[in-house]
């Protein structure tokens, strides 16, 4: 899947949870303003697995600490769609989250930060507006980057639990939209369990079970194909719908649905 729509499926999912308007399910409700805050979040960790292609587009997002992060988290991870696109990569992502969600501090004025939050959402934000092609060159990526990020620090949600939540379903959105494809994920990694060759002849089990022992369930075909674009562009309106309503809220207090 395309970077531009992992980020969009990101914010979508966070609205989806998080928001408690009609237009969402609500599970893990947070104030409008977390709403808005946890989408910008939820987008840049629906591109984190792809830190594992040091010459990937997110490797070039925020130079020279991604290309850094990219070339170590690709050797780690053995590889693209590998170790960052598994069950076990998907909880390595989490326990680093809730690790830096509990770093808070108190700043005079702002009171409680979330300094831990607003460490990670620099890089998380570098990924989205690169992904997004909101951000120029580095000088404005970083500028935009530690912008939103202070921005997430200082506004985030009350909730303890919410920086593993926002990258946990970032993460997890990221790897289902690439399952989509006919590429697959090895979701089981490090376990690589090889298709039997006697299998080979059954075209159904052959597209779901690839060669290199990556599962897949090609409903969107190649990244890219008119069937990505006509699933993501009502989740991006959807995500675009969500976080306005929701700010708008959080900066007026009036609801279309009051």
């Amino acid at each position: 899947m395309m970077g531009g729509h992992h980020a969009a499926s990101g914010a979508a999912a966070w609205v989806a949870v998080a928001s408690t308007a009609p237009h969402a399910f609500g599970w893990y409700p947070v104030t409008p303003l977390g709403v808005v805050t946890g989408a910008l979040l939820t987008a840049g960790a629906a591109l984190l697995p792809d830190l594992d292609h040091h010459s990937g587009t997110i490797a070039h997002s925020l130079p020279p600490i991604t290309k850094i992060l990219a070339r170590m988290t690709e050797t780690v991870s053995g590889g693209h769609r590998r170790g960052t696109h598994s069950l076990l990569g998907l909880a390595v992502f989490v326990a680093l989250a809730t690790a830096l969600g509990r770093i808070t501090t108190d700043v005079p004025v702002f009171g409680s930060v979330a300094l831990g939050a607003g460490i990670l959402s620099v890089l998380l934000m570098g990924f989205a507006f690169k992904a997004l092609k909101i951000a120029g060159g580095p000088a404005r990526s970083w500028f935009l980057a530690l912008a939103f990020s202070a921005f997430i620090a200082v506004y985030a949600p009350e909730n303890n639990d919410w920086l593993p939540v926002a990258v946990g379903l970032g993460v997890a959105v990221h790897i289902v939209g690439d399952l989509l494809t006919h590429q697959g994920v090895m979701i089981l990694w490090p376990l690589r369990i090889k298709r039997p060759r006697s299998l080979v002849r059954f075209p159904v089990v052959s597209k779901l079970w690839r060669s290199s022992g990556a599962f897949s369930l090609p409903l969107i075909g190649a990244a890219g194909s008119w069937r990505e674009w006509a699933l993501m562009v009502p989740v991006t309106i959807y995500a675009i719908f969500g976080v306005t309503i929701d700010g708008m809220t959080a900066l007026t207090g009036w609801s279309p649905y009051s």
